[in-house]
């Protein structure tokens, strides 16, 4: 994780989220190597002879779980689910890298369609198979949860495009964040040099970069922070869940629904306007059992925690 923290302080240093359309492309990339290595590792394990499948109502209560612990880990599944989806926070700052034409708009909507329509048959596709190959005693995550010990090249292959993916990853995500901040704090204090003064550093053959002092101190330490965080809390389902059930139902369902209905004036009653109002109360609701399970998730796994330390 010190390495990882470290790779992301200097990645962090680009400037904006234009500058690493490479990285996203080799992160997308990765995402569909390890997705593809973990789908033909588990067909391979489903269809080897005289294997004991789960069963189609999970694991039965008693055996792995306790009622309520069950429960709980089917409302943290929703929440990891949900999380996949939460993509919408940096349609725009994806969008505004687009060139046209066509329309950025049109453009980005048909890239939407794809790429959830290829990560829904991706997930459901590995999510399935994987419990047709391990039934209940299924690890959480395929690859880095010890799901499989062999072959062990292609297996160290998938986890390195893990890494990869989780390096392109959390810079697309942060950006955004990186760009907010930095303009709320350049347009409130607008005389401070230590925010607006430029300092140009060159890097043999790779050019140039153009960074602030503000950009570098903040920056950094918000990397510190996240990576501590991971190091002391290696909760990864849980907090992911967690995650995604905050962020998937305000941004991805909510607001967009809200836009949509006033932006076509969708009359109030009609049939569509059901239609919205019940999707956003059915994602609000799975998302707050989703936020619910996790916590408890979170909870539970501190009852033997040890901060820096990771169990499989």
């Amino acid at each position: 994780m010190a390495i990882f923290g470290l790779t992301q302080i200097i990645f962090s240093q680009i400037p904006n989220l234009h500058k690493v359309w490479w990285l996203s492309i080799v992160a997308a990339v990765m995402s569909v190597s390890y997705s593809v290595i973990g789908l033909g590792l588990t067909i391979g394990k489903a269809t080897e002879k005289n294997h004991s499948y789960g069963s189609v109502k999970g694991a039965g209560i008693g055996e792995l779980f306790q009622d309520v612990d069950k429960t709980w880990h089917v409302f943290q599944a929703l929440g990891n689910v949900a999380f996949a989806y939460s993509f919408s926070m940096i349609l725009i700052e994806i969008q505004d890298t687009i060139k046209s034409p066509p329309a950025e708009n049109k453009t980005m909507k048909k890239a939407t369609t794809i790429g959830v329509i290829v990560t829904t048959l991706f997930y459901m596709s590995v999510g399935c198979v994987g419990y047709a190959a391990f039934g209940n005693n299924a690890p959480g995550n395929l690859l880095t949860g010890f799901g499989f010990y062999e072959p062990y090249w292609l297996i160290d292959i998938g986890n390195i495009c893990i890494v990869l993916h989780l390096v392109g990853a959390y810079q697309v995500f942060a950006q955004p964040l990186f760009a907010f901040v930095e303009e709320w704090c350049s347009d409130t204090w607008t005389k401070s040099s230590f925010i607006h003064k430029k300092y140009t550093v060159k890097f043999p053959g790779c050019g140039a970069l153009n960074i602030t002092l503000f950009c570098l101190v903040w920056r950094t330490c918000y990397v510190i922070f996240t990576t501590m965080v991971s190091m002391i809390l290696p909760f990864f389902n849980d907090i992911v869940g967690i995650l995604g059930a905050l962020a998937f139902f305000p941004l991805t369902v909510y607001f967009p629904i809200e836009m949509y209905i006033v932006q076509y004036k969708v009359p109030q009653w009609s049939c569509k306007w059901v239609v919205l109002r019940l999707v956003s109360i059915t994602c609000f609701v799975i998302s707050l059992v989703a936020l619910v399970g996790s916590v408890a998730g979170v909870i539970s796994a501190m009852r033997d925690y040890q901060p820096f330390k990771t169990k499989y």
